[in-house]
């Protein structure tokens, strides 16, 4: 009898924390933006040949991911840090991989070209990407130092901190957009050859998740200009903008430097 109890009990508490469970409509909002902003519109632009639709495609997708990566964080804010940080460092691992798959094919490719760079590139510029790594390092250093400002409870100088860093980020994506301008005004472009895929592929990649960073920190923002923001969120986020961070030194390393 007291094992058949023990055993109710535990039925009834398993399915009172499962009538907890949280719901959320913003992972199906940014998967049908990711669906819509990259194989569709990768395959009207390069396989239909139909660009204009293409950018239709863009232009449904990228704000769906922005609104579903908001509306999700948004959702996360004032319920505390729980499992974030700890299913940040997995996310992490998985996009890390990601971009192994996308270097060590680049790597395979280098080495078996018997010239490099192949004909049809241009020359990479020198000076921006150290002004865009100098950039990168110090937002990660502006959002470390605005976390800990939040942990001593300074509110205003976490603010402006905070502020900085996103700023910061939007100075790295505007020196990224005038290097895609001016190479691709130059005729090097996504199909010029093999290292130009390469160059477009792994920076726009990176690109775009200094995106989904910003996205983050501009999601927060509402609360954290408030008054109220999560230091358990702002760890988390710190740790995603550090990962974009490091992963940059890969990308300016071998893309640019070898």
């Amino acid at each position: 009898m007291a094992h058949g109890n023990t055993h109710h009990a535990a039925s009834h508490a398993a399915h009172s924390h499962g009538a907890h469970w949280d719901t959320s409509i913003w992972p199906f909002v940014i998967s049908f933006g990711i669906l819509f902003a990259l194989p569709l519109a990768f395959s009207f632009h390069f396989v239909y040949h139909q660009p204009f639709v293409a950018v239709m495609m863009l232009g449904l997708g990228v704000p769906m991911i922005l609104a579903g990566i908001a509306g999700w964080v948004s959702e996360a804010m004032g319920k505390g840090e729980g499992l974030s940080y700890g299913a940040m460092g997995w996310f992490i691992l998985a996009e890390a991989m990601i971009f192994v798959s996308f270097f060590a094919l680049y790597w395979f490719l280098r080495l078996a070209e018997p010239a490099w760079p192949p004909a049809g590139s241009v020359e990479l510029p020198r000076v921006m990407p150290l002004v865009m790594t100098a950039v990168l390092v110090a937002s990660s250093l502006t959002i470390h130092y605005a976390e800990h400002l939040l942990h001593l409870g300074d509110a205003g100088g976490f603010r402006k901190w905070l502020l900085l860093t996103i700023a910061l980020g939007l100075c790295f994506l505007g020196m990224s957009a005038y290097e895609w301008t001016h190479l691709m005004h130059e005729g090097f472009n996504i199909g010029t050859n093999v290292f130009g895929t390469f160059f477009f592929t792994i920076t726009g990649f990176h690109g775009a998740h200094v995106i989904v960073g910003l996205a983050i920190f501009l999601a927060g923002l509402p609360a954290a200009l408030g008054g109220r923001a999560s230091p358990g969120f702002m760890r988390t986020a710190g740790l995603y903008w550090h990962f974009v961070d490091i992963i940059w030194f890969f990308v300016v390393s071998q893309i640019y430097y070898w």
